[in-house]
């Protein structure tokens, strides 16, 4: 399958990327590849396959949680750039 330029023109739009002539050329070649690939995966039998949901047959080994060391919050506040005498003080990143 082929990709055209409009295509990575709409794909760039929606990803914010910016793109020189050249680099549409590059991604029009890549996203082609990829696509053709794909294709090619499809062709693959897989109907006794069953579905995998996880990588491995292993339960997750959990542990215990365990505190093993406290810290005070003047301590926790030692290396803030910006604290009070409680909080940690960041930039306001939502506007209500």
């Amino acid at each position: 399958m082929t990709i055209d330029k409009e295509t990575v023109d709409k794909i760039a739009h929606l990803a914010r990327l910016e793109l020189a002539d050249t680099e549409k050329q590059e991604l029009m070649k890549d996203m082609s590849q990829i696509l053709d690939f794909m294709a090619k995966l499809n062709e693959v039998d897989t109907s006794g396959v069953e579905p995998l949901v996880y990588m491995t047959n292993e339960d997750n080994a959990l542990r215990e949680d365990i505190v093993k060391q406290e810290i005070t919050t003047e301590q926790g506040l030692l290396n803030a750039p910006k604290h009070d005498e409680s909080h940690f003080l960041v930039a306001k990143v939502i506007d209500r």
